[in-house]
C-alpha cells in the first residue's frame, strides 16, 4: 500500500475540491498586472458552471452574464480612458477571482519569427538597455511555444511589470517599440509576445483559409504528404538506438584516452508540432489571445518564406486579414519589418535572387490593406548573420508608423517608394514619393545600388545621380535603349539612398520597375 505524505494529501484534496466546485476561471491573458486597451470595449471571458451567473466589477462598472451550456462566458467592459492608477477587477460566481494592479493604456501584439523573438539581452548595448529597464507601467507577457492543429484556449504565462530581469528575455524589438510608445505618449503600454523562431507565415493562418488560396497549394500539398508519412515515434526509437551505441563508444574512448567517436546524435524534431506546419501557430500561440483588446500588431517575419516570395504576395495579406477577421475588432493597425540585407555579397553582374522578391511582396501589401505600414531596414542587416543585433533602429522605424498613423504625431515615418519612370535616350528618370525634404545619399554623393537593362533583360550595374528633390537619373555604358531599372535588388545589396528630414533618414524601399518572371513563381 502506498502511503501519501500529509502535504500530498492536501494538494490532491484541494485539486479535487476545485473540480467538484467548478470554480470560475479566466485565461492567462486576463489577470494581475494586465493592461486594458484604452477607449475600447474590452472583452473579459472565461469558464464556469453552465447556467451560473457571473458578475464582473471594475471601477464603477458592473457587468453580469450567464454561463453558456458549454461552460463559457464573456462580458464587454465599457470603454475607459488611459490611466496609470492601478485598478482592481473582481469576478464573482460559484467562486471569486480578484485581479489587481490593472492599468489602462495601449496594447500591442509582437509577433513573427526569431528576429521578433530575439531577446533584449542578446541585442546591441544589452547591458545599458537592461540596467535601465525599470518601467512599472510598461507591462509584458509572453506566450510559450505550442504548435498544434487543435485550437488552444489558454497558455502558461502572466503579465509582469518591466524590470531588468523581466526585460532581459523579452522581445528586443517589442520592448524597444513599447518603451518608445510609453515615453512618447506618457500612458501605460502592454506588450504581448508570441513570436516563434523559424516560423513560416503559413503556420500563422487557419487551414481553411489556406486551402482556398491557389498560390498556397504547393506548400499545402507538401504538408499533406508529410502528415501522411511522418512517423515521429519511429524516428525517436532510431535516435535512442543510435544514442546508446554512441554512448558505449564514447565510454570506451574515454577509458582509452581517445577523442569522442564523432558528434553525439541529435534529438529528432517532431515536424507535426513545429513552427512550419500550416495553422500550427495560429492554433497554438495566437488563438489563446484572440479577442483580447489591442491597438495593433507589429510583425517581423519573412526569412522562412524567403524562397516563396511570389506566394507571399497573397499569403501575407491573407494572414493579416485572417487575424483581423478572428479578432472582430475591425482593421486594427499592423506594421511589419521588411527583410534586412543578408547572405552573399552583391553579385557581379546582377543576377536573380530570392529575398528581393520576398521584400517586394511585403511592400506590395501596403497597397492591398488599410492601416498597415512597413519598416525598411535594408541598411541594418549583417551579411553573415540572419539576426541583426541593432534592434533599436528596427524598433524606431516601426514606432514611427504607430506615432504618425495611430496617435497623430507629425513625424517622418514612410520610406520613399518608387512612383514612376521616364526614359530619355539612354537614361531612365525615376521618381519617388514620400521623400520628405528630399532624397539624400549616405556616405558618398552619388547614389549606388541601381541596375538597368535593355530589351534583352540582362541587367548591369548602373551609374546614378540625383536630379531633383524626388528624382534619380540612371544609366549604364552599353545600354542605349534601357527598358527597366532596379534598386537594392539583391539578397545583400550595397545601396545608399534615403529620404532626409533634418536628422531623420529613412532608406528608399527596394524596388524594380519591371514585371519580368519571378524565380519564386510556383513555389
Amino acid at each position: 500500500m502506498i502511503r501519501l505524505l500529509p502535504i500530498t494529501c492536501l494538494i490532491i484534496h484541494a485539486l479535487f475540491a476545485c473540480i467538484l466546485s467548478g470554480e470560475i476561471r479566466t485565461p492567462a491573458i486576463i489577470g494581475n498586472n494586465m493592461v486594458l486597451q484604452q477607449n475600447h470595449k474590452n472583452p473579459i471571458w472565461g469558464w464556469g458552471n453552465p447556467g451560473e451567473l457571473i458578475q464582473v466589477q471594475i471601477v464603477e462598472q458592473n457587468h453580469k452574464v450567464e454561463v453558456s451550456p458549454e461552460g463559457y462566458w464573456k462580458v464587454f467592459l465599457d470603454p475607459m480612458p488611459a490611466s496609470a492608477t492601478p485598478k482592481v477587477m473582481t469576478i464573482q460566481g460559484s467562486s471569486e477571482l480578484k485581479f489587481e494592479n490593472i492599468l489602462v493604456g495601449e496594447v500591442w501584439l509582437c509577433s513573427g519569427q526569431s528576429n521578433m523573438g530575439w531577446a533584449l539581452g542578446n541585442s546591441d548595448d544589452a547591458d545599458l538597455e537592461i540596467m535601465t529597464a525599470n518601467y512599472p507601467n510598461l507591462r509584458l507577457v509572453s506566450v510559450p511555444q505550442v504548435g498544434t492543429q487543435e485550437a488552444q484556449t489558454n497558455f502558461d504565462g502572466q503579465w509582469e511589470s518591466t524590470t531588468p530581469e523581466v526585460a532581459r528575455n523579452f522581445s528586443a524589438v517589442g520592448y524597444l517599440f513599447g518603451r518608445r510608445l510609453h515615453l512618447a505618449l506618457g500612458i501605460p503600454v502592454g506588450l504581448i509576445d508570441n513570436a516563434w523562431g523559424g516560423s513560416a507565415c503559413e503556420a500563422w493562418i487557419p487551414r481553411d483559409r489556406l486551402n482556398q488560396l491557389p498560390v498556397a497549394k504547393p506548400y499545402m500539398d507538401q504538408w499533406r504528404e508529410t502528415e501522411k508519412t511522418f512517423d515521429y515515434d519511429k524516428l525517436l526509437a532510431s535516435y535512442k538506438e543510435k544514442l546508446e551505441v554512441w554512448k558505449k563508444k564514447a565510454e570506451v574512448a574515454r577509458k582509452d584516452g581517445k577523442p569522442q567517436p564523432g558528434s553525439r546524435p541529435r534529438t529528432p524534431r517532431n515536424q507535426l508540432t513545429g513552427q512550419h506546419r500550416p495553422a500550427n501557430l495560429y492554433n497554438g500561440v495566437l488563438n489563446p489571445i484572440i479577442g483580447y483588446g489591442i491597438k495593433g500588431a507589429i510583425w517581423y517575419q519573412g526569412e522562412s518564406n524567403g524562397r516563396r516570395g511570389h506566394a507571399y504576395r497573397e499569403v501575407f495579406p491573407l494572414m493579416i486579414q485572417s487575424w483581423r477577421d478572428a479578432w472582430k475588432q475591425g482593421d486594427f493597425s499592423f506594421y511589419w519589418v521588411q527583410l534586412a540585407d543578408f547572405m552573399s555579397e552583391v553579385p557581379e553582374p546582377p543576377t536573380e535572387q530570392t529575398w528581393p522578391e520576398l521584400r517586394e511582396a511585403q511592400s506590395l501589401t501596403l497597397d492591398k490593406l488599410k492601416n498597415v505600414g512597413e519598416a525598411v531596414i535594408i541598411d541594418v542587416g549583417e551579411g553573415r548573420d540572419i539576426h541583426p543585433r541593432n534592434k533599436q533602429i528596427v524598433a524606431n522605424r516601426l514606432v514611427r508608423n504607430a506615432l504618425a498613423m495611430d496617435y497623430g504625431i507629425e513625424i517622418p515615418h514612410q520610406s520613399p517608394r518608387f512612383q514612376s519612370m521616364e526614359t530619355k535616350g539612354n537614361k531612365i528618370i525615376l521618381s519617388f514619393d514620400h521623400v520628405g525634404q528630399g532624397l539624400y545619399c549616405f556616405d558618398i554623393r552619388e547614389p549606388i545600388g541601381f541596375a538597368i537593362c535593355g530589351e534583352d533583360h540582362k541587367f548591369v550595374w548602373a551609374q546614378a545621380k540625383l536630379v531633383g528633390k524626388d528624382k534619380v537619373e540612371v544609366w549604364a555604358e552599353g545600354i542605349e535603349n534601357p527598358v527597366a531599372a532596379r534598386y537594392a535588388w539583391a539578397d545583400n545589396p550595397v545601396c545608399n539612398l534615403y529620404r532626409k528630414d533634418g536628422s531623420v533618414t529613412l532608406p528608399v524601399t527596394p524596388f524594380r520597375t519591371d514585371d519580368f518572371p519571378m524565380i519564386t513563381f510556383g513555389l
